[in-house]
């Protein structure tokens, strides 16, 4: 079965990474992870992700200071989904210039539809 595209997981929170990352592989993406934003950013300048699922607030490299960094790499560049709690304010989000928002807690099926509203429906869909 060919890929529906590559999808980044950026979170400090290891069982949200395995949880995306299985789901996602089942559904037929092809997943690579990152625990900070500092190692997202060399993990996406070798693997070239379609989108990327961030968390905003990690240890190490915020997502804020992921996105600046990202944002001078050499095009083509993924969608930047920034996954956030529910309780972060919301005032934050308008200092991380994402493509999209989702709050955690997700349903496995609106992040599926975030993706896919990003990188279109599986064929057949």
């Amino acid at each position: 079965m060919a890929s529906r595209g590559r999808v980044m997981i950026v979170d400090d929170d290891e069982s949200i990474r395995e949880v995306v990352d299985v789901f996602l592989t089942g559904e037929g993406f092809e997943v690579v992870t990152a625990d900070n934003g500092a190692i997202a950013l060399e993990v996406a300048r070798e693997s070239h992700p379609d989108i990327i699922l961030l968390d905003g607030f990690m240890p190490v490299m915020s997502g804020r200071d992921f996105l600046v960094a990202y944002k001078v790499l050499p095009e083509p560049r993924a969608s930047v989904v920034l996954l956030t709690a529910a309780s972060d304010s919301t005032d934050s989000f308008d200092l991380i210039p994402a493509d999209g928002y989702l709050a955690k807690p997700f349903s496995l099926q609106d992040l599926l539809e975030v993706v896919e509203r990003r990188l279109g429906p599986a064929l057949g869909d």
